[in-house]
């Protein structure tokens, strides 16, 4: 009978140490981004307008049939744990002046690296200013030598989310491709070149303005909401240690 007993602590002992080693999901974890740059592509052929440090990005086409994109980028990798797995994911952006009933925007992933200068336009910053070194515009990916490969931007034809955009206030998107998408900028970190958001192009007078990373009024700013999981390993014990418990 003892050594039936023995057998049996043995087992249960090495079942333990199983368990010991291997790893358990931990508690899910939530995390509030802020962009790590933003700006606006103003259509105009030559490049000479960009807004990298206004106060805020703009979507759709303004009332001479001109559009804007709005860009935005996160620091994906910077900011959770690599081999973590994505949940859940938000975009939360406050809409601050608008000429347009409601107007759908798109999000769709940008395909090249771009950049945020020191351009700042005045007023109600709808025309732009005057590009600066580093900033992208409706040609460049960084003026004034570094050019799109589609004028307007290089980004999927996919949508990864889309929201009806109406009168000023907070909107939110949200969808399972926003999900890969920061999963896929998590694991492939130089891949990560944010979201392009797209408004109403088909018509004149459907722009939204929406506030930027540098706006004063920091509750207004865009924030991206992430939820992820990741896996942790129980503290390991050696053989000879589980087995001293239980002399």
């Amino acid at each position: 009978m003892r050594n039936s007993l023995n057998v049996f602590g043995q087992i249960s002992i090495a079942a333990l140490a199983l368990v010991m080693v291997f790893p358990i999901a931990a508690a899910g974890e939530a995390i509030t981004l802020s962009p790590i740059k933003d700006n606006t592509l103003y259509q105009q052929a030559s490049g000479n307008l960009s807004n990298g440090a206004g106060s805020h990005i703009f979507t759709g086409k303004n009332a001479s049939g001109l559009v804007r994109r709005a860009l935005l980028a996160f620091p994906i990798a910077d900011s959770i744990p690599a081999g973590a797995t994505i949940d859940s994911v938000s975009l939360m952006l406050f809409m601050s002046r608008t000429r347009s009933g409601a107007q759908v925007n798109e999000l769709h992933v940008v395909i090249s690296d771009w950049g945020e200068g020191a351009s700042n336009a005045t007023g109600n910053e709808g025309a732009g200013a005057t590009s600066m070194l580093g900033d992208a515009t409706w040609i460049h990916t960084f003026f004034s030598t570094s050019f799109w490969t589609n004028p307007g931007g290089d980004f999927s034809p996919a949508i990864s989310a889309s929201q009806t955009v109406g009168g000023i206030g907070s909107y939110t998107w949200t969808s399972t491709q926003m999900v890969t998408d920061v999963q896929t900028w998590l694991d492939n970190p130089s891949a990560n070149f944010g979201w392009i958001i797209v408004g109403n192009e088909a018509s004149s007078t459907t722009s939204k303005r929406f506030d930027s990373r540098t706006n004063a009024t920091l509750s207004q700013r865009p924030v991206l909401f992430v939820r992820y999981s990741v896996s942790v390993p129980v503290e390991k014990e050696t053989w000879g240690g589980i087995k001293a418990i239980y002399r």
